[in-house]
């Protein structure tokens, strides 16, 4: 995690750190806080929601939305990308940003609209799942 150094690291959020790197999924912070927990570690919810807040303001971590409005972190790559998720087991793909990018400029454009921001969440049904 890149930015990680403009946080003061503690053994909680070495923890949390730890485990973000070693668990390719997006959970809760109850589900992050439950792990760490079965793994023996010694931390409060605050403190996993606290620290889950901090490293996703940095960049550190990806943050999704769920439809009940729950939100969900996970350690992703540092390149500009989108993610589509398994509303079923939460395996996630990383789509590549220039295939987004390049619809919001066309729809921009067609609109003439300028300064675009969004954000992409995609779901649905993995092949395993369905």
């Amino acid at each position: 995690m890149p930015n990680e150094s403009r946080q003061r690291t503690t053994r909680q959020k070495t923890a949390i750190v730890d485990a973000l790197t070693q668990h390719n999924e997006f959970l809760s912070a109850q589900q992050w806080h439950q792990l760490l927990k079965d793994n023996g570690q010694e931390i409060g919810l605050s403190t996993v929601y606290r620290t889950l807040t901090a490293l996703s303001e940095l960049g550190d971590v990806d943050v999704l939305m769920r439809e009940d409005g729950e939100a969900l972190y996970r350690s992703c790559s540092d390149a500009h990308h989108h993610h589509l998720l398994c509303r079923e087991c939460g395996t996630t793909v990383e789509i590549s940003a220039t295939e987004v990018e390049s619809w919001a400029a066309s729809i921009a454009k067609k609109h003439k609209f300028s300064d675009i921001h969004h954000v992409v969440e995609l779901s649905g049904i993995c092949q395993d799942c369905s």
